[in-house]
């Protein structure tokens, strides 16, 4: 019998959590979406297919292009309850399929996170978490493969520590490669097959000739997969030390005046706007993960539910401004949706 691998057992994973409602949901959504796209008038007949759902906004290090690094928010500071992911999840188990248990801050210094995985779990709902695994001791690696999570993504931006620490600043590579050992050897022990274990490397310039030996360190640790993610930059008009020289992973392009602007053009249609949303560690619903700061609150599970949110006037008039001007959105100008992840 040919082995199957760890991607295709990771893809037939997702497979066996979706039903005939869920998929009708996924066609559903596509469908409204497309229809939307081509009259200029928002019409959501679906419900999300993903959710993030953000765990806590506090963080460890002090990433200098992310909010939670720099303590630079205006919205409140705090820890997800169980309670409101068993809220969203019950009000939408029946056609949710993907939770991602990130936004911003670092998952693992939410002491319910454990619980959080397991409420997405007993849905069947796939579930990923992304950390910077200095907290993934044996133990808590133990416990995260007994969750049920289905991926982890290990972020892991430079080779040597001298590398790594220039944007993962406070951070320390060996704990990152002790954490990674400690769940590669957790699955192995537990006998599962989740869950996916994959380095995602952000690739700016003071670690893009690390690249190969990015890859090397995957394989010799035994993750399932590496991805490259393209960085995004708050203020890149006049340059950034941290824009790539490497065009292919950059999301910027140089002007011959010298400064720059985004790759890819900015339509008036958002996928995101119709398959999926966020929510904050308080309840709030915002639209995309490019809303950092939740600038566009469109509603709160504490006060409505999830449908009435998804369906209501804040929302629609969120995608009717989209349709017909997608650049007048601030937080639409620095987005690069499409140009992010190159396994």
């Amino acid at each position: 019998m040919m082995k199957l691998s760890a991607q295709r057992k990771d893809q037939l994973n997702y497979i066996s959590k979706m039903s005939f409602i869920r998929l009708f949901n996924m066609f559903k959504v596509w469908l409204s979406f497309n229809i939307s796209s081509l009259l200029k008038k928002n019409i959501s007949w679906g419900l999300p297919i993903a959710i993030s759902v953000e765990p806590t906004t506090s963080c460890n290090l002090r990433c200098p292009e992310c909010p939670s690094g720099l303590r630079s928010f205006t919205r409140p500071t705090g820890m997800l309850e169980p309670r409101l992911l068993r809220s969203l999840t019950d009000q939408l188990k029946s056609t949710l399929s993907y939770v991602t248990l990130y936004f911003q801050g670092e998952p693992f210094l939410n002491r319910d996170i454990f619980e959080l995985i397991e409420i997405a779990d007993n849905r069947k709902i796939y579930t990923t978490i992304s950390t910077n695994a200095h907290y993934l001791n044996e133990e808590n690696a133990e416990k995260t493969v007994k969750s049920g999570l289905d991926k982890l993504i290990i972020s892991i931006d430079g080779t040597t520590q001298e590398t790594y620490q220039s944007y993962r600043i406070g951070g320390s590579l060996e704990k990152v490669l002790e954490g990674t050992k400690n769940i590669v050897e957790a699955k192995k022990k537990l006998k599962s097959s989740t869950p996916y274990i994959m380095f995602q490397f952000l690739v700016v310039k003071p670690n893009e000739h690390q690249i190969e030996d990015a890859r090397k360190l995957a394989n010799e640790f035994g993750v399932d997969h590496i991805g490259f993610k393209t960085a995004q930059i708050y203020n890149y008009k006049n340059g950034s030390p941290l824009i790539p020289t490497i065009d292919y992973y950059s999301r910027y392009k140089k002007q011959e005046d010298d400064t720059y602007v985004l790759k890819n053009k900015l339509e008036d249609k958002c996928w995101r706007m119709w398959h999926a949303c966020v929510m904050t560690w308080d309840g709030k619903i915002v639209p995309c993960c490019f809303d950092k700061d939740a600038q566009h609150v469109l509603g709160d599970i504490n006060e409505q539910g999830f449908k009435q949110i998804w369906r209501g006037e804040s929302y629609n008039k969120f995608r009717t401004t989209l349709l017909n001007g997608r650049k007048h959105i601030d937080i639409c100008k620095n987005c690069t949706e499409g140009v992010k992840v190159w396994g």
